[in-house]
């Protein structure tokens, strides 16, 4: 079965294009190694990287009505720290600095890059995230013919605003777009509500597929557990 009226793609990035939980745990451990070696103070504190996670917990619980602004979390997170620890707070933008670099370097899932190439010479692509990832720091910018997030458009899934300022960058109307995400609440729900047809790429193979959902419908969604599947029901 082929999709048909599909005239442009949206993309989630974190654990859709690429795993999320990896760079993250990668990034904090260099917050980590940065905070104990330049500020001392912090190495009877920070005995893990446990710690930074349950200080960015800490965070989202103390400032939920700013649970979009990530770097607004992670830097309340590291002034906690250095406050706690006795440390200078003035250097919290240099260590997240430190953090975020570090969390820009992603490793692409196998698919993604030939697909990503057959698929923009058939489709105007739009990367739609609620994260801070960067496809040009992914080395996938040139995919791409605009980015929707918090910070470029002050919108986040699951608010159809989002989904709609994809499908204008994209030139289409929502009904001609498809958006890929993995997150079913934010990336399908969020998109079918908006009046887009979604994609839910299940990576994980432990995770169930009801063979009802597997195939595409009218205003719904198909499931696939990787972008090659994507391929064939578009091209």
């Amino acid at each position: 079965m082929r999709l048909k009226n599909v005239r442009a793609l949206s993309f989630d990035l974190d654990d859709t294009l690429w795993p999320f939980q990896s760079c993250v745990d990668r990034a904090e451990n260099v917050l980590l190694e940065w905070l104990r070696d330049q500020v001392p103070e912090t190495r009877p504190l920070l005995t893990s990287t446990a710690v930074i996670k349950a200080y960015r917990n800490r965070a989202e619980v103390k400032n939920a009505s700013s649970l979009g602004n990530l770097r607004g979390l992670r830097l309340a997170s590291i002034r906690s720290i250095l406050a706690d620890a006795g440390g200078d707070i003035a250097l919290a933008d240099q260590a997240y600095d430190v953090f975020f670099e570090e969390r820009l370097h992603v490793d692409l899932y196998p698919d993604v890059l030939p697909a990503l190439e057959e698929l923009c010479r058939h489709f105007p692509l739009v990367a739609l995230s609620n994260g801070n990832g960067c496809v040009d720091r992914a080395g996938i910018g040139r995919f791409f013919k605009g980015v929707v997030n918090p910070n470029t458009t002050g919108v986040a899934k699951p608010s159809p605003q989002a989904f709609h300022a994809a499908a204008r960058i994209a030139g289409v109307e929502p009904h001609q777009l498809l958006h890929v995400g993995d997150d079913f609440a934010l990336d399908v729900q969020g998109a079918m509500d908006a009046g887009v047809n979604a994609v839910w790429l299940l990576r994980d193979p432990s995770f169930p597929v009801s063979p009802v959902l597997s195939e595409p419908r009218p205003g719904y969604h198909l499931v696939a557990r990787d972008l090659h599947r994507m391929l064939e029901l578009l091209l």
